[in-house]
């Protein structure tokens, strides 16, 4: 397997198709780079180099118990991309690998990153603070953690209806959608998943957005029940200095469906502009 052993010895798994200008995509909380492998291909038959890594604790990478921090996921991602010497990356990042990719190209890709673009993504930060008083309650974060010490297995599956918006009355649902979910979740060990929770939820990265200096297409559903977008995307809009807001009537969290459709095409045509 193609494995970066990054500064600390955690072995990071990724993989690489296709040739040209390099796509760099992170994935979400709780699964894997098999998240995006739909883009994976569509972006390399449309002549990309396409990319995408599994997070330290996540699929087939060290099974990590420290590091489980939005500034290591960062610095991982910074030393898989220089160990592959990628230069002009076009980021993309969906809701935890949203905040990766916006922290990776603040801190640590100045001079590699062409353009960012975040789906449903966590910036500028989740949880409701005297600070941040629209956000989500410390209480549904904990709920998070207790569901994965009591039975992580049933928590996965029962996260992924509301993920993929399965839980609407007129969701079309798929069940390969749901066991696929499951699948990819249930190869994060459970010290990573516990911590990644915190990562998700408490890491402010209001600075983060500011310092971006590179366009970026902030993309989410306003069904999103994950990340809610008041608090999401229509705040991070509003601190990046060159931003393009792309709202999904409808949409959920998860990429899927028709969601999926409109936005690799508004993916491939951000990354042509």
């Amino acid at each position: 397997m193609p494995i970066v052993a990054v500064s600390d010895g955690t072995e990071i798994y990724y993989t690489d198709n296709g040739s040209g200008q390099p796509i760099v995509m992170s994935h979400g909380w709780p699964l894997c780079s098999d998240a995006w492998q739909l883009e994976l291909k569509l972006f390399a038959d449309a002549g990309y180099r396409t990319i995408a890594h599994d997070r330290r604790g996540h699929g087939r990478s060290s099974k990590t118990y420290t590091g489980n921090d939005l500034t290591t996921y960062a610095r991982d991602l910074s030393e898989v991309i220089e160990h592959l010497d990628l230069r002009d990356v076009i980021l993309i990042g969906h809701s935890t690998g949203g905040g990766e990719v916006v922290r990776y190209a603040a801190q640590f890709g100045k001079g590699r990153v062409a353009k960012v673009i975040t789906c449903g993504a966590i910036p500028p930060i989740m949880v409701r603070s005297d600070k941040n008083p629209d956000g989500t309650p410390i209480e549904v974060f904990d709920g998070i953690r207790a569901g994965l010490l009591a039975d992580r297995s049933q928590y996965y599956k029962d996260l992924a209806l509301p993920f993929y918006g399965f839980n609407r009355a007129d969701a079309a649902v798929s069940q390969g959608a749901i066991d696929d979910f499951w699948r990819q979740s249930m190869l994060v060990n459970l010290a990573a998943a516990y911590d990644c929770v915190a990562a998700f939820s408490e890491t402010d990265q209001t600075e983060d957005l500011r310092a971006l200096d590179v366009p970026i297409l902030i993309a989410h559903g306003d069904d999103d029940q994950i990340v809610p977008i008041a608090d999401a995307a229509r705040k991070s809009i509003d601190l990046v200095r060159n931003g393009t807001l792309k709202v999904y009537p409808g949409a959920p969290h998860g990429i899927f469906g028709e969601y999926q459709q409109q936005l690799d095409a508004d993916i491939l045509q951000f990354i042509r502009e």
